[in-house]
Parts: C-alpha cells; sequence; structure tokens
C-alpha cells in the first residue's frame, strides 16, 4: 500500500494493514520465472518444429513458412483451451503461456467458450473480443504511430 493512502487509515486501519502483510505468504518469484521461461520455451519450440516441418515437407522458405506457422500455433492453442489443457499449463507457467500468440488466442477461446450459453451471436460473438478487443485497438494503433514515424524519418532523411 503506497504511504499516501496509508496516511488516511486509522490507527486500527494500520494495524490491520501490517497484521495482514506479515501473514501474507512470499511469493517464489525466482521459481515462477523458471516456470515462465519453460512454458514460453516449450510453446516456442513447439512453434519452431511446426516451422521446420513446413520449410522440410511443403517446400516453404523462413519467410513465407511464418503465417502458416501462426495459423497452426493458434489452432492448437484453441483446441487445448477448448479440452481445459491450456489453462493447467498457463496456471503452471503464467506469463510464459500469455505472451506468444498462443496465449492470445487462449484468451479469445477462453471468453467465447464462456458465453457460449447466451446464444452464438449475442453470446460468442459479442463477448469474444470483450478482452481482447483492447489489445487489438491498442496493437494497431500502436503499428500506425510507429509507421507515421518511420515514414516521417525516412522522408526528412531524404531531403
Amino acid at each position: 500500500m503506497s504511504s499516501i493512502n496509508r496516511k488516511n487509515l486509522t490507527p486500527a486501519q494500520q494495524q490491520y494493514q501490517d497484521f495482514a502483510h506479515a501473514r501474507e505468504p512470499q511469493r517464489p518469484i525466482f521459481a515462477n520465472c523458471v516456470r515462465a521461461f519453460i512454458a514460453g520455451g516449450f510453446i516456442c519450440t513447439i512453434g519452431q518444429a511446426v516451422q521446420l516441418f513446413f520449410i522440410t515437407f511443403f517446400n516453404f522458405n523462413e519467410k513465407t513458412a511464418g503465417d502458416p506457422t501462426v495459423a497452426v500455433m493458434i489452432m492448437i492453442s484453441v483446441i487445448l483451451t477448448s479440452l481445459g489443457m491450456y489453462d493447467h499449463l498457463a496456471q503452471w507457467g503464467g506469463a510464459g503461456t500469455a505472451v506468444p500468440v498462443t496465449g492470445f488466442a487462449n484468451t479469445i477461446a477462453s471468453a467465447s467458450l464462456d458465453s457460449k450459453s447466451e446464444g452464438f451471436v449475442l453470446g460468442v460473438g459479442g463477448n469474444m473480443f470483450k478482452i481482447a478487443g483492447p489489445v487489438i485497438v491498442f496493437g494497431v494503433f500502436s503499428a500506425f504511430v510507429v509507421a507515421i514515424i518511420k515514414v516521417t524519418i525516412k522522408s526528412l532523411g531524404g531531403m
């Protein structure tokens, strides 16, 4: 709790805050970081294997194998989410499962599964992007700003 908010508490509330803070279990930060690294690395290793599969058996090159690889990884994530298995991996791996594209697909798929009882249009369609929508908007806006900066720098450098 910040010191500003702590000043507004009564002495009894401050005493309770101290009591609660002393009994709060310590988080295993290092272990969580290691698990996130392992989970994210495992997902990326699978992605690399899928990419090598496309390069080896379908004559893609590294540049063209990226799109089908991402599509396969998204499908794997959605299938594991619908079977309830991705949640167990995410519970263990934490942020390591949220950072790759599979975490984003899991977010959309889990929101869809939670609202399917409301119907396909208003339930699944309406709530699918409730969580992921702001991420999409921020990503598109950020890409737009970066593109404007790049074009501006290129045009100033070309003078």
